[in-house]
């Protein structure tokens, strides 16, 4: 009898043993803009192999299009519907006015090791942009470069007269329109959902991308004439709802932290040839296609229309704007002398 009880007693201190371990095990909500392997995607699935591996939390990552378009995931990651969310600024510059520094164009430079390098050293990246996001909700856990933005179009480009009358499509971003408004274009915003049937009924004359996704999206089959203009690189960031993150032990704070840290090694790593491989795939793919490079002189007819841009995002943002844009020249400055 006594052997019984201890029996029973022991069953049941490990029953909810039991409970208790699985009731500290949760499943996150993570969604992103892009398809199945393109960049967010690396980093989404990186983020939840370093979290399944090292806990006993799941990650369920949702892709463009399954929970909606830009704004219905950021909603639902304010809401707490999701517990991550990867987002552009170009789309979240409508919550957050100074995210839209990155499209001030110009600003950043194009070459890749110069441009990770701004992002490991920046302390507006990793200082000061962690604050602004949460003011508004959001835990920033990482900012990374996706690819140098490529201009498509129906038809050759290599001067701002050639945007003359061009419906050249844009996230709906502010300072976005702003950019191709100073490059003589017409902007118009379209969810990402609508630009393939625009470009190709007419309704939109271009858009803009990095070149994985003008090969992943099948953009150069319906605008093939490509311009690398030098202007920018995409951006993007993967943030956690706030009250989540902070409601969170320590310990699982640190575990997202190592987690984000991991897949952003990791899809840095991915991005390494990235552009010059996806060029090559649409360049086999499509016998009309074709790449303009500007030189010097081209690129300076188009920057020199870049302070308007940058005047305008000065009057879209508030003085934080205005103390970010400057941390970002220091920093951009600090590279560029490293790189000398």
């Amino acid at each position: 009898m006594k052997a019984t009880k201890l029996l029973t007693t022991a069953s049941i201190g490990a029953l909810l043993f039991g409970f208790a371990a699985a009731s500290q095990a949760a499943n996150w909500r993570y969604a992103h803009e892009e398809y199945e392997g393109d960049v967010q995607d690396v980093f989404a699935y990186a983020f939840k192999d370093y979290i399944e591996e090292n806990s006993d939390h799941s990650v369920q990552v949702f892709r463009f299009g399954e929970l909606g378009e830009s704004e219905d995931i950021m909603d639902q990651t304010l809401s707490g519907i999701l517990q991550f969310v990867n987002q552009s600024p170009g789309f979240t510059g409508a919550l957050i006015p100074s995210a839209q520094i990155f499209f001030i164009p110009y600003l950043m430079p194009t070459d890749t090791e110069t441009v990770l390098e701004f992002f490991e050293e920046s302390k507006a990246i990793n200082e000061m942009f962690p604050e602004i996001y949460a003011e508004h909700g959001l835990e920033l856990l990482k900012m990374y470069p996706e690819g140098e933005m490529v201009v498509t179009t129906d038809e050759p480009v290599s001067s701002p007269e050639d945007f003359n009358n061009k419906k050249i499509r844009v996230m709906t971003n502010p300072l976005l329109s702003e950019t191709y408004d100073a490059f003589g274009a017409t902007p118009t915003p379209l969810p990402w959902g609508e630009v393939y049937g625009g470009l190709q009924t007419g309704i939109i004359d271009g858009q803009e991308n990095p070149i994985f996704w003008i090969e992943s999206g099948g953009l150069y089959e319906v605008s093939p004439h490509l311009t690398f203009t030098s202007h920018g690189w995409f951006t993007t960031a993967m943030m956690a709802n706030k009250d989540f993150f902070d409601g969170l032990p320590e310990e699982d704070q640190q575990l997202i932290r190592d987690a984000a840290d991991a897949a952003y090694d990791h899809t840095i790593e991915h991005i390494r040839g990235l552009a010059e491989e996806s060029l090559d795939k649409i360049m086999e793919a499509c016998d009309e296609c074709t790449v303009t490079r500007l030189d010097e002189e081209q690129i300076q007819a188009f920057k020199e229309r870049a302070p308007q841009v940058e005047e305008a995002f000065l009057e879209m943002t508030d003085e934080t704007g205005a103390k970010l844009l400057e941390q970002f020249k220091e920093d951009l400055e600090a590279v560029s002398n490293d790189s000398d």
